[in-house]
């Protein structure tokens, strides 16, 4: 629970949050449990914190859910996450579309199988136009990877005289990423100080939390205790803390 001193302060809902989702693993090997266990557990995180979020009013929450370079864990671990992917998406779909929330799956899916590619075609059709939480599920996704996909359809609209060479500027090029939203707020669980290469141009002003909770004990009060973190934050974007004062 939150302790009366934290409780005093007041919270500052940041628009966008995106989290590392880290720790299943380490959760459950000091349980004596398998690798498995650990990530069904990290699903129960992932509804928790999503409601978590709604509630809260959080415009847009992006999890990293799997990354480009998860293809090299164990090959049974990996078959076994792609399952529960799959069933998560099958069980949690009708349950985002009751709550309005409209979600969508970033990053490179054509890896995935059929099977998969289906469920996440169903979930990002059924919820399109929902108006709550904007939840986006980054998967098979690598932050260089979307740097490169934008400059590959930059050359090719440039190769058909869509746009030139002029019209490229910050704003076009940010257009062009699979999310092209600044992350306000990136939490990271689990302890590990750094950010894996997810979401690299978008989270160039964002503010950085990092808590040594694993995956699976994340929820509600962890979320609010980063909330509270972002509230201390001085935002300066390049200005000075008079400036910011000044406004």
């Amino acid at each position: 629970m939150l302790t009366d001193k934290e409780m005093t302060g007041e919270i500052k809902i940041p628009r966008h949050v995106a989290i590392i989702m880290d720790g299943n693993g380490r959760w459950a090997e000091k349980r004596g449990l398998s690798r498995v266990k650990g990530h069904r557990e990290g699903a129960a995180a992932v509804r928790r914190t999503i409601e978590a979020a709604a509630k809260l009013g959080v415009h847009s929450l992006t999890l990293f859910a799997f990354s480009s370079e998860n293809w090299k864990r164990p090959q049974a671990e990996v078959a076994a996450l792609m399952e529960l992917f799959s069933l998560s998406l099958k069980k949690e779909t009708p349950v985002l579309h009751r709550n309005n929330i409209k979600a969508k799956v970033i990053g490179d899916v054509s890896r995935f199988n059929p099977g998969l590619q289906k469920a996440i075609k169903a979930l990002e059709e059924t919820t399109a136009e929902n108006s709550g939480l904007e939840l986006n599920i980054a998967a098979n996704y690598g932050g260089r990877w979307d740097i490169v996909e934008a400059c590959r359809k930059i050359q090719n609209q440039i190769s058909c005289g869509q746009v030139t060479q002029n019209d490229l500027n910050e704003e076009y090029f940010n257009k062009q990423l699979s999310l092209p939203q600044d992350i306000d707020l990136l939490i990271r669980t689990g302890g590990e100080m750094r950010i894996s290469n997810f979401l690299l141009w978008q989270c160039a002003y964002s503010e950085l939390y990092v808590t040594d909770v694993l995956w699976p004990d994340f929820g509600e009060e962890e979320l609010k205790r980063a909330f509270l973190f972002f509230s201390g934050r001085e935002r300066r974007f390049g200005m000075t803390s008079a400036q910011i004062r000044g406004k």
